[in-house]
C-alpha cells in the first residue's frame, strides 16, 4: 500500500504544484492503474501517456508526456490511486517530524547540506512550531527565511518549502531539529516559538562592543553636539555587525544613524524618544546574551541566515498598503499575506518627491502600479524573501508575475493571521516577548481582525485622529485608530466613509495591532467592504460625512508618568550626559516622586539611581544606570 499517496491531501498536492493543475488533474479521465510488487505505480492513459510514480516523491515521478516537473498526468495516477478501494490497515499512530533521523535526512539533502545546517544550529536560530490538528493536519515549521511544511508522515520524499526548489533544502534538516527540541521541551503544545542551539561560550561576548561604544558616544554627547563626526565610526559598526551576521543589531544601529541623519537635516522624522529608544535596545540585546541564564543568541541577535532566499511559485494575498513621509521622500509600504507560510511580508518602494498616496497609486511596481499591488492578489515565480519578512519583485522581462484584484476574503488566510476573538489577542499580545530584544521582523503584529459590528466612530481634531469601536461576535470590543498625514490626504476621509456603510458591509480590517492603556488598538492599512479591498492610505482627500469631535483625551495618570519621564530620559540623548543643566537633576527627582506616588517603586528606584550616578561625575556608571532607567520605562509603558 502507498500510503505516501493515501496521505496527500487536495491542499498539499497544491502546494507540491499548483491548484489549476490539481483541478485539470482532477478532470482528466481515470488512468489503468498497474503496481509493482516494490510499490511503484504506474498509471495508462488513453491517448496513450504513462505515467510512472515510484516511492520517494513526486521528484522522482515519470511521464511519457514530454512535461517539464510534475505533470497532470502524475496528478491523475495520485488521484486514480485514491479512489482505489481501501485496503484493511492499522490506524497511524501519532507522528512527529523530530522522529525523521540524521541518516534519513542526509539520504534526502546530502552531507554538504547537512554540513550547513549543522554550522546554522552551532549559530543558533529560531523557529515556531505547529503540530498537525484535526483543523490543519500537516505539522509545519516557520524559520527565518522559510516555512517547512511535512505532507505525508514518515515521508521526506513529500516535504514543502516556500523557497525555490533545490536552494535551500538544508531548511528541512532545520526544521525536523526544531521538532526535536519541541518534542522534549514542550510535549503536545499545539503551536510554540523555540530556540535551537547556539549557547554562547561561557565568557563569552555579545559581539555588540564596537556598536555599544557608538551607543555611548551618542549618549555622551548627545544628537545636538555630535555633528558628522561620527559616520566613519558608523560605517565601521554597521560592517562588523553585518560580516557577524547579527541582522538585529545592524538594523538597530541603521535605525539610530537615521534619527542622527535626521536630527542635522532638521527633519521632522527626528524625535528623541526614537534615539534613545535604539541606544537602549543595544544594550539590551547585550545583556540578554551575556549575563546569567542569557536568551540564545538567534533570537537576540539574529541567525546568520542568507539575506535573501528566492520563492518558488508563491500566491500573495494583499492586505493593503502604508504610506509615509520621511522629508522629500515618499515610501510605500505593502502588507502581503503568504497563506503556505502563514506570515505577512512587506514590499517597499521609496520616491523621491511629495506627491501625496493617491498620485502615488499610480506608480509602477513590476508589471503592476502600487494602486493594484494593494488591494489584489499576487502569483508570482519572481520573488525573494529576506530574513525580515521584506520581499523583493524581480523587474525583468522574463519575470513571471500576475495581479488581480481582490475580494477581500480575508476570512479563508491561515487562523494564525484571522483575528476573530479580541480578548484572545489581547492575550497574544500580553505574552510576546519584550520589544528591545524581540527580532526585528516586518509586519509581525499585521493581522486581519473580523468586523462583526461598529459601535461609534469620532474624531479628535487636535490630534487630528479618528478613532473607532469595532466589535467581535462575543461583543468584545477594540479600537480602529487613523491620524492625518499630509503623505496620505485621503486617509481619515476614506476610512470614515468605510466605517459608515458608504462602501458596503465592512467584514474586516487589517493593520498593526497593539495594546494602549489596557485595551486592544488597530491602526489600519487595508479593509474588506463590498466585495473589494479599500486603502484609505491611496484614496484622494474630500470627504461630506460630518463626524462626531471627541471630548478632549487626556492621559490616566500613570500613562501620562510614563510618557512625561520617558522624554525626560529621551532629553539625555538628545543633549548628551555632558551638556545637561543643573536643573535636570531636580526634574529627575520629582519625576522619581511622581512615579512612588503611583506604585511604580521599581521604575522609581532606577529613576533614582541615575540621578545619584550624576553627582560621581562617571560617564560609564551613569551609562549604564540610564540604560536601567530608560528599559525599566519602556517595559512598564509596553506593559501598560
Amino acid at each position: 500500500m502507498r500510503t505516501d499517496l493515501l496521505g496527500l491531501t487536495a491542499d498539499s498536492l497544491a502546494a507540491l504544484t499548483n491548484r489549476g493543475l490539481v483541478k485539470r488533474a482532477g478532470k482528466e479521465a481515470a488512468p489503468e492503474l498497474r503496481t509493482d510488487p516494490d510499490g511503484t505505480v504506474h498509471g495508462g492513459f488513453s491517448d496513450g501517456v504513462t505515467a510512472t510514480l515510484p516511492p520517494g516523491g513526486l521528484d522522482l515521478a515519470r511521464c511519457t508526456c514530454g512535461a517539464t516537473g510534475v505533470c497532470r498526468h502524475v496528478i491523475g495516477v495520485i488521484l486514480a490511486y485514491q479512489r482505489l478501494p481501501a485496503e484493511a490497515a492499522p490506524q497511524p499512530l501519532p507522528w512527529s517530524p523530530g522522529q525523521v533521523t540524521d541518516d534519513e535526512l542526509t539520504a534526502k539533502i546530502g552531507a554538504r547540506l547537512m554540513a550547513a545546517a549543522r554550522r546554522t544550529e552551532r549559530a543558533g536560530f529560531t523557529a515556531r512550531v505547529r503540530r498537525a490538528t484535526s483543523a490543519d493536519p500537516v505539522p509545519q515549521v516557520e524559520l527565518a527565511t522559510a516555512t517547512v511544511r511535512f505532507l505525508v508522515p514518515g515521508d521526506l520524499g513529500f516535504v514543502h518549502t516556500d523557497t525555490v526548489a533545490g536552494s535551500r533544502d538544508d531548511v528541512i534538516a532545520l526544521a525536523v531539529w526544531a521538532f526535536r527540541v519541541a518534542d522534549e521541551l514542550h510535549p503536545g503544545v499545539p503551536e510554540v516559538r523555540i530556540d535551537v542551539g547556539g549557547q554562547a561560550e561561557a565568557g563569552a561576548g555579545s559581539g555588540l562592543e564596537r556598536a555599544l561604544g557608538l551607543a555611548g558616544t551618542v549618549l555622551r554627547e548627545g544628537a545636538a553636539n555630535i555633528g558628522q563626526g561620527l559616520e566613519a565610526t558608523i560605517a565601521d559598526v554597521r560592517r562588523h555587525l553585518d560580516a557577524a551576521g547579527l541582522q538585529w543589531p545592524l538594523l538597530a544601529v541603521g535605525d539610530l544613524a537615521e534619527q542622527l541623519t535626521s536630527y542635522r537635516d532638521r527633519s521632522s522624522h527626528y524625535r528623541p524618544e526614537l534615539l534613545a529608544s535604539h541606544i537602549a535596545e543595544l544594550h539590551a540585546r547585550h545583556r540578554a546574551v551575556t549575563r546569567p541564564g542569557a536568551t540564545p543568541r538567534s533570537s537576540v541577535l539574529g541567525t546568520t541566515e542568507a539575506a535573501e532566499t528566492p520563492l518558488r511559485r508563491a500566491r500573495l494575498e494583499s492586505l493593503g498598503c502604508r504610506i509615509r513621509g520621511l522629508g522629500d521622500q515618499r515610501i510605500a509600504e505593502v502588507y502581503l499575506a503568504h497563506g503556505d507560510s502563514a506570515m505577512v511580508l512587506v514590499l517597499r518602494r521609496q520616491w523621491d518627491g511629495d506627491d501625496d498616496g493617491a498620485a502615488l497609486a499610480r506608480r509602477r511596481i513590476a508589471t503592476s502600479t502600487l494602486a493594484a499591488l494593494a488591494g489584489g492578489t499576487l502569483v508570482t515565480e519572481s520573488a525573494g524573501r529576506s530574513a525580515s519578512r521584506t520581499v523583493r519583485l524581480a523587474a525583468g522581462r522574463i519575470s513571471k508575475t500576475t495581479v488581480s484584484p481582490s475580494q477581500g476574503d480575508w476570512g479563508e488566510l491561515p487562523p494564525s493571521l484571522v483575528v476573530t476573538d479580541f480578548a484572545a489577542l489581547s492575550r497574544e499580545l500580553d505574552a510576546l516577548t519584550l520589544r528591545p530584544i524581540r527580532p526585528r521582523v516586518e509586519a509581525e503584529l499585521v493581522r486581519v481582525v473580523a468586523v462583526a459590528r461598529v459601535e461609534a466612530v469620532t474624531y479628535a481634531p487636535g490630534d487630528q485622529r479618528l478613532d473607532a469601536v469595532i466589535a467581535d461576535q462575543a461583543g468584545g470590543t477594540a479600537i480602529v485608530r487613523a491620524t492625518h498625514s499630509g503623505a496620505a490626504p485621503g486617509r481619515l476621509d476614506s476610512l470614515a466613509a468605510v466605517l459608515a456603510g458608504e462602501e458596503g458591509e465592512l467584514r474586516f480590517v487589517s493593520g498593526v495591532v497593539g495594546r494602549t492603556a489596557g485595551g486592544v488598538v488597530i491602526e489600519p492599512v487595508g479593509l474588506a467592504a463590498g466585495g473589494r479591498v479599500v486603502v484609505p492610505d491611496l484614496q484622494p482627500a474630500g470627504g461630506s460625512g460630518t463626524l462626531m469631535v471627541a471630548e478632549d483625551e487626556r492621559h490616566e495618570p500613570l500613562t501620562a508618568a510614563l510618557i512625561d519621564t520617558r522624554g525626560l530620559l529621551a532629553e539625555v540623548a538628545h543633549h548628551g550626559l555632558s551638556h545637561l543643566s543643573p536643573a535636570y537633576d531636580d526634574r529627575l527627582a520629582a519625576a522619581a516622586r511622581r512615579l512612588t506616588v503611583l506604585g511604580l517603586h521599581r521604575v522609581a528606584q532606577a529613576v533614582t539611581a541615575f540621578a545619584a550616578t550624576r553627582t560621581h561625575d562617571c560617564d560609564e556608571a551613569a551609562e549604564q544606570a540610564w540604560v536601567d532607567a530608560y528599559l525599566r520605562l519602556e517595559v512598564a509603558a509596553d506593559l501598560n
